[in-house]
């Protein structure tokens, strides 16, 4: 089991900024993939960011230069630095973790998600 602890979410003006932290913790060894997902009101959840083995980044579209996904492996934390943010982004943020477990079983697990409201 992996465990999933969100942070950093907020009400948050046009234009400004948040960064939002997921710390992991259990059997992360299993894990090659985390990433971020947010599901708007109405709305599918969708990606945002992913990082898979460590390096490999993957942006939606919609936050492509604005987004900045990273990792501390050290405090087994991912993040998500969110500049220029637009209403549009409001949204519940979920972390999300993937990976398999001996090879073939999938393992796919969500963290409770921070809540991110963009407006004036």
């Amino acid at each position: 089991q992996v465990h999933l602890v969100e942070s950093g979410g907020g009400l948050v003006q046009p234009g400004g900024s948040l960064r939002l932290s997921c710390v992991a913790s259990g059997s992360i060894f299993n894990i090659n993939v985390m990433g971020w997902y947010r599901q708007a009101p109405g709305k599918q959840r969708e990606l945002v960011a992913a990082l898979k083995d460590g390096s490999n980044t993957n942006y939606a579209d919609s936050v492509k230069g604005r987004c900045t996904i990273s990792r501390d492996n050290a405090k087994n934390t991912i993040y998500l630095q969110m500049n220029s943010l637009k209403p549009e982004d409001t949204a519940v943020y979920y972390c999300n973790a993937k990976g398999k477990l001996m090879g073939t079983i999938i393992l796919d697990y969500w963290g409770q998600g921070s809540q991110v409201t963009v407006s004036s």
